[in-house]
C-alpha cells in the first residue's frame, strides 16, 4: 500500500518531465525506457562524464541530431521547448528548468547528492532518490524537507529496500502479521547434486569473480531440505561448508538499514542472519521459535538471504520478501493453503517479488510522485538504524575511507545515534574522508576516528536530523 501526501496539493499532470543525475547503470536504464512509458520523458542527464550523460540518449534511441550539449539554463530551456534531448555536465542548470517535474538523484555520491536534493526542494521539484548511500544517512530529513514544501520524496520501485518498504505497507493494509522481511541477495548459491558443487557466477556489479565449493560426501545431507525442527543446525553447517563464497556486502545491509527506518522492521543481529536458504525455506526458517523458526521470540525482523536453488530452478532474482500470519484462524487457512509456501505447521508463509528490474521499472514511482503524489516510504520514516562501518584489517592514519565494495570496512546495522567522539559515524559519512588515527582490525568506526570535512553539508543536515528527530 502506498501512502498519499499532500493529495489536495497534486493535479494529474498528462505528461511527467523528469531529468536524471548520474548516468550509471541505474540512471541509464531511466533514460533508455522512456521511450517504452506512455507520458513520460527524461530530456535532459547530467553526468561529469559527458561521455556517460550523452550515452545513456544514445542507447535510448534518440537520433544523434536530436541530442545536444548545454551548459546554461536558458540554452537548455530553449532546446527542451524544440523536442531535443540534453546532456550536461553542469548540473546546477537542471534546478531552473521550468519544464522538469522530478530529479532522479543517482550519482551513488551522498556529499554530492545532499546539495541535489536540497537545492531540488528548494527550487519545488519532487525528488526520487536512487542513491541509497545518501537516505541511509539523511533521508528522514530530506523527506520532512519536501513533505513541508509539498512535494515528494521517494525511494524508487527498482531497488529492493524501495520494492520491501511498498510490500510491507500493502500487507500491514490489509491486516496481515508481518513475522520478518528482507532481501535476497542478487548472487544465488546454484548447487549441482551430481558433481556436489555449489557455485556462484560473477555479475559484474555484487560479485565479481566465479566461485565454487565441493560439498564432501559427509555434509551433502545438508543441502537437502531443512526438516522440521532442525533450522539452525543446518543453517550453521550451510555457513560453515560455504563460507568461502561471497556473502551479503555493506550495500545489501544499507538498502535493508533505509526500510528499517520506513517499516520499524528491526535487524535481529548487527551483521543480520545472511542464511543460505530455498525460496521454499525461507517461511521455516526467517520466523519466531514459535513458529519453529530461528529467532528468539521475537517477530518484525529484517534480514537478508542467499537463495540456494539448482540450476533448473527459479531463484529470486534479488528481490524481496515477507513472511506472514493471519491473526484471525480462518484467514489463516486461507494464507496458508491458497498457493502459498508455507511452513511445516501452516502458521505462516511466504509472500515474494521474484524480481528486481532497477532503473527500468523507476518510472511508477516517477509517475506516481509527479501525477498522484505518492511517495514509497511511510508517514512514520523516521531515524531508527544507521548502517556503521567496522576496520576489516588494521587501518592507518591518514588512509581514505571508499563506498559500500571499500574491501578495508564491513558494514554492520546498529540503532542510530547522536553525534560524539565515541559514537559510531553513519557508513557514509565516511566516504573520501580520511582516518584521523590507526584504527585496529573489527573496530567500530566512531567520530573520533575520522577528520570531519569542511562545510560539508551532508554532516550538516546529519546533525539537524539528529536534532528533529530527537
Amino acid at each position: 500500500m502506498t501512502i498519499f501526501r499532500c493529495i489536495d496539493k497534486f493535479k494529474s499532470k498528462d505528461n511527467v518531465c523528469a531529468a536524471v543525475i548520474g548516468a550509471g547503470h541505474f540512471g541509464t536504464a531511466i533514460v533508455t525506457q522512456q521511450k517504452y512509458v506512455k507520458d513520460l520523458i527524461v530530456p535532459i542527464v547530467a553526468d561529469l562524464n559527458l561521455d556517460n550523460a550523452k550515452n545513456a540518449l544514445v542507447k535510448a534511441g534518440i537520433p544523434e541530431n536530436k541530442i545536444k550539449y548545454v551548459c546554461n539554463t536558458k540554452q537548455a530551456e530553449t532546446e527542451i521547448s524544440i523536442g531535443n534531448y540534453l546532456y550536461t555536465d553542469k548540473v546546477d542548470i537542471i534546478f531552473n528548468l521550468k519544464a522538469i517535474d522530478i530529479i532522479c538523484e543517482a550519482t551513488g555520491v551522498p556529499e554530492v547528492g545532499s546539495k541535489h536534493c536540497k537545492t531540488a526542494i528548494e527550487q519545488g521539484k519532487h525528488i526520487a532518490l536512487i542513491s541509497k548511500e545518501l537516505d541511509s544517512v539523511i533521508g528522514p530529513i530530506l523527506n520532512k524537507m519536501a513533505n513541508e514544501k509539498g512535494l515528494v520524496f521517494t525511494p524508487v520501485d527498482g531497488d529492493q529496500h524501495g520494492l520491501l518498504i511498498n510490500m510491507y505497507e500493502w500487507a500491514k493494509g490489509i491486516g496481515l502479521h508481518v513475522i520478518s522481511g528482507g532481501k535476497a541477495r542478487d548472487a544465488e548459491f546454484v548447487f549441482d547434486e551430481k558433481s556436489k558443487i555449489v557455485s556462484v557466477k560473477a555479475d559484474g556489479i555484487t560479485v565479481h569473480e566465479n566461485a565454487e565449493v565441493k560439498v564432501p560426501d559427509t555434509y551433502m545431507k545438508y543441502f537437502e531440505m531443512i526438516p522440521k525442527g532442525r533450522t539452525e543446525e543446518y543453517l550453521k553447517k550451510r555457513k560453515e561448508i560455504l563460507k568461502s563464497l561471497p556473502n551479503a556486502g555493506a550495500f545489501d545491509l544499507c538498502e535493508l538499514t533505509i526500510a528499517a527506518n520506513a517499516t520499524g522492521l528491526k535487524p535481529y543481529t548487527p551483521d543480520l542472519t545472511q542464511g543460505t536458504l530455498r525460496i521454499t525455506e525461507l517461511p521455516i526458517a526467517y520466523c519466531s521459535k514459535q513458529n519453529n523458526g530461528i529467532y528468539e521470540d521475537q517477530e518484525g525482523i529484517i534480514d537478508v538471504a542467499t537463495i540456494l536453488r539448482r540450476n533448473d530452478e527459479a531463484g529470486m532474482g534479488g528481490g524481496v520478501f515477507l513472511i506472514v500470519k493471519c491473526d484471525n484462524s480462518y484467514s489463516n487457512y486461507i494464507l496458508t493453503t491458497k498457493g502459498q509456501i508455507s511452513n511445516y505447521d501452516l502458521n505462516a508463509a511466504i509472500i515474494y517479488r521474484p524480481y528486481h528490474l532497477c532503473g527500468v521499472e523507476v518510472t511508477t514511482s516517477i509517475k506516481q510522485a509527479v501525477q498522484l503524489g505518492i511517495s514509497t516510504v511511510s508517514d512514520d520514516y523516521i531515524p531508527r538504524y544507521d548502517l556503521v562501518k567496522k576496520a576489516k584489517r588494521d587501518i592507518k592514519a591518514g588512509e581514505v575511507f571508499g563506498n559500500d565494495h571499500d574491501p578495508k570496512l564491513e558494514a554492520i546495522i546498529v540503532p542510530t545515534t547522536k553525534r560524539a567522539s565515541n559514537s559510531s559515524v553513519p557508513g557514509h559519512m565516511l566516504d573520501g574522508n580520511k582516518a584521523k588515527r590507526d584504527i585496529p582490525k573489527d573496530t567500530v568506526i566512531t567520530y573520533s576516528m575520522v577528520e570531519q570535512p569542511n562545510n560539508s553539508l551532508l554532516w550538516n543536515l546529519r546533525l539537524q536530523q539528529e536534532e528533529i528527530f530527537d
